[in-house]
């Protein structure tokens, strides 16, 4: 069914056009769009010429005409007006509304195939099937982005996102679920992950709000070369939106690729991250240190494992990061000026960001 706020653009333009008056009703006699002041006078002729099987009533400055979809009338539009030609307005936004019909339609099987076809729910045979029916390009290039919304939305975020690909009909824009906006984009011939990367950027700024710069987060997978792959890269966006926000809390747009070891912390049991916790940590763990320990330690990493660049950034004396660094050996065990300690410590870190984040999500 077209939404009604389509119907009521579509009326407004052709009221301003030709200076007629419109109404469109489904069969039950009630108005979906109108330019009426009172529409609903009507009601009771407009059943009886959606029951009648006629296409076309005229009488007394009104034209009453029909859009039917496969033979059954969806639609009855009134056009009323003084002077010739009320008939011909008529019958040219029935044709109108038909044609807006078929439109969504067909939009409407292509958003079901691809939301079966992220969601794995299609044999390979029927993805092959009804993509070539479809008219859908089985080899392209594509990739998958997922936007969050968030929960304070505005209600047109989808409507907002599909302009940004205005007439691209070979570029999908769905919703799975409340929160999420799914965008299939079809590369062309030399775009890249930097190409990828400008969209995101465009998409975030066109939802975004300087108020809560992030309450829209972007994410994308990894490129694809054949239809059936999509679930894949859907399957990645999705993994990076998660992943974004434990390890990349300050990124509004992240990317499959640049998740690194996040990623499969993301994959592991509770239970095993307990364990490894409680085995390498006897004494102290990573989240018991002060603010200045921490932010001590993640300076170091940034400098990978650099004594000078990272006293010289923190402005301290090499002496006292010295310090710091033969306390936290002592409490743990691990010497941060060693790669492979300074690598379990990292790892530890992650582990226990990840525990944290799952726990607020039981609650």
């Amino acid at each position: 069914m077209i939404s009604n706020q389509i119907l009521q653009k579509t009326l407004d333009g052709i009221h301003e056009i030709s200076g007629a008056s419109f109404a469109i009703y489904d069969p039950d006699g009630m108005a979906q769009a109108t330019t009426l002041p009172d529409a609903m006078g009507y009601a009771d002729a407009v059943k009886d010429m959606a029951a009648s099987g006629d296409d076309l009533r005229e009488g007394d400055g009104v034209v009453y005409t029909v859009a039917k979809d496969e033979g059954r009338v969806e639609y009855v539009i009134l056009t009323t007006g003084s002077g010739e030609g009320l008939s011909t307005l008529g019958r040219v936004l029935a044709f109108q509304i038909e044609e807006l019909i078929i439109a969504y339609k067909e939009r409407f099987d292509r958003d079901n195939f691809i939301k079966n076809l992220l969601l794995d729910n299609l044999l390979l045979v029927d993805i092959y099937n009804r993509a070539k029916k479809l008219h859908i390009d089985i080899g392209a290039r594509r990739v998958v982005l997922i936007v969050e919304t968030g929960d304070h939305k505005e209600g047109d975020e989808l409507e907002r996102v599909r302009s940004i690909f205005g007439g691209k009909n070979h570029d999908f824009v769905t919703a799975v679920d409340e929160n999420s906006i799914i965008v299939v984009k079809q590369l062309a011939d030399g775009e890249d992950y930097e190409d990828i990367e400008k969209c995101a950027q465009q998409i975030l700024a066109s939802l975004g709000d300087k108020d809560r710069p992030q309450a829209v987060r972007v994410s994308y997978g990894t490129i694809v070369k054949e239809i059936k792959e999509v679930s894949r890269s859907y399957k990645e966006a999705a993994m990076a939106l998660d992943v974004g926000k434990i390890f990349f809390t300050d990124a509004s747009v992240i990317a499959y690729s640049v998740l690194g070891i996040g990623r499969l912390i993301y994959q592991l049991p509770i239970p095993l991250c307990k364990m490894f916790i409680k085995e390498i940590f006897e004494k102290k763990a990573p989240d018991d240190f002060d603010e200045e320990t921490l932010a001590t330690i993640n300076k170091f990493f940034e400098n990978s494992l650099n004594v000078s660049e990272t006293s010289r950034q923190l402005y301290i004396h090499r002496n006292t990061l010295v310090y710091r660094l033969d306390k936290i050996q002592k409490s743990t065990g691990l010497d941060l000026r060693v790669f492979e300690d300074a690598i379990t410590f990292k790892i530890a870190l992650m582990v226990v960001e990840y525990m944290k984040y799952m726990e607020e999500q039981d609650f």
